[in-house]
């Protein structure tokens, strides 16, 4: 990630009372309850499967390319066992461009759990939900405040920028998640769990819509009296010079989505010759079919490439 620009010239500006554990609660879940975007798995008809969907479809993802494939599966697959019995090739498909495919088998593979471990609905439970196949801490912690509106500490990429930002000063949070962040999260959550999950959300839809990485929107957000970092006039990144950018082009993430997009697109096996034009570097393109039959993404018979397919 590159450091971010101040949104404004760098100007002092007379320092707020320290963001509280109520106060910034409080005005996020007022704020949030206006102007929350419509997502689908916000809708009051939601499940916990179709919440539990939606968290491991958006990791780095954009919501905007998730929603639309989200209904699709939701409407294929409604229920942990519909999408338990579901032929591999067709969920692959049906992962479409989200990117990191293997989410969709360790996906499917938390469903099959869900099936045989809880008679095929969700748990609520922290050690139950991180038992799963593919659910980790963050996944539970989303999944139990979101699908089932309880109490978690739920920690983000945007809310460690806005508790970064509004209470700590700092233009970005560190590159990786440290102890300090954490419990510094665990003291802003809410008591009640109906206040806790609602701090959870707003938090997130903050950073997500207005307190974001590179562009924020600082004019219009509603806890703005209260961030340390725009009263201490926007000082630049200081962990900048450990981040890197992830380059795309001529990556073998680039190569691997190349393949899959190509079987995903045919309803028969591919010649190993059309699969070899995908790519001109051959001994990249080697490496990165080989990794995705070792994934479990693709199968070769013969001279031939295709999406796996179940065996009876």
């Amino acid at each position: 990630m590159t450091s971010t620009p101040p949104p404004h010239p760098a100007i002092a500006i007379a320092a707020p009372e320290p963001a509280g554990p109520t106060d910034l609660p409080e005005a996020l879940g007022r704020w949030f309850e206006e102007t929350a975007r419509p997502l689908p798995w916000r809708s009051p008809d939601r499940t916990p499967w179709g919440v539990l969907v939606s968290e491991v479809m958006s990791q780095q993802t954009p919501v905007a390319r998730v929603a639309p494939i989200w209904l699709d599966w939701m409407d294929r697959w409604p229920t942990p066992t519909d999408f338990a019995q579901a032929p591999t090739a067709e969920v692959l498909r049906a992962w479409g461009s989200l990117g990191y495919p293997r989410r969709a088998l360790r996906l499917q593979e938390c469903a099959r759990a869900i099936v045989e471990l809880h008679d095929g609905e969700v748990p609520a439970s922290t050690a139950e939900l991180l038992a799963l196949p593919g659910i980790g801490t963050y996944t539970a912690a989303a999944v139990q405040a979101f699908a089932f509106g309880h109490r978690s500490v739920v920690v983000d990429t945007n809310i460690r920028r806005v508790l970064a930002r509004v209470v700590g000063g700092e233009a970005l949070p560190p590159t990786s998640l440290t102890a300090a962040e954490m419990s510094r999260a665990a003291a802003f959550v809410p008591a009640g769990d109906a206040p806790a999950a609602l701090w959870a959300a707003s938090s997130m839809e903050l950073g997500a819509v207005v307190c974001t990485a590179r562009a924020p929107r600082c004019d219009d957000c509603p806890v703005a009296s209260l961030c340390a970092w725009r009263a201490a006039g926007y000082p630049a990144d200081a962990h900048a010079a450990r981040r890197r950018t992830q380059a795309w082009a001529g990556t073998d993430r680039q190569v691997r989505g190349k393949v899959m997009g190509a079987l995903r697109a045919a309803h028969s096996p591919v010649p190993a010759a059309v699969i070899d034009a995908v790519w001109p570097d051959a001994t990249q393109l080697e490496r990165c079919l080989t990794g995705l039959v070792a994934d479990g993404l693709i199968a070769r018979t013969g001279q031939h490439y295709h999406l796996p397919v179940d065996l009876a």
